[in-house]
């Protein structure tokens, strides 16, 4: 099944221009480290950073809850630490969740542009 892929790929980059294929290129598979580094580009990087800075408060303040939880013997107290730290752990997973659903569009995206330009090249071999 690889090789298919590959042979298509060459396929794909004899009737692309040089500016074309190079292109093409950069729309190769990512992987996971590559990924997560595509999140921080583009218009939305600013709310990516501000985001990961939460989820550090956040987290802290999640050590912060399991201290204050073994450190106490009033029942009350417990349950307010516990909550607070379900909580924290509540937006620190959901947090989580928004990057890695960004990880997924970005590489939607990417699949997408390959597709158009797939299609851009054959329309032009076809119109030949």
């Amino acid at each position: 099944m690889r090789k298919e892929f590959e042979e298509v790929d060459h396929l794909i980059k004899q009737a692309l221009t040089e500016e074309e294929a190079k292109f093409y290129d950069t729309l190769d598979e990512q992987n996971i480290v590559q990924m997560f580094g595509g999140v921080f580009e583009g218009k939305n990087k600013w709310i990516v950073i501000a985001m990961n800075i939460v989820n550090l408060f956040v987290l802290g303040f999640f050590v912060y809850c399991i201290i204050q939880f073994f450190n106490t013997d009033v029942t009350n107290e417990l349950i307010t630490w516990a909550v607070a730290g379900v909580f924290c752990m509540l937006i620190l997973s959901m947090l989580k969740l928004y990057m890695w659903m960004q990880m997924d569009k970005n590489s939607i995206v990417r699949e997408l542009k390959r597709l158009e330009l797939q299609v851009s090249a054959l329309s032009s071999k076809v119109s030949e």
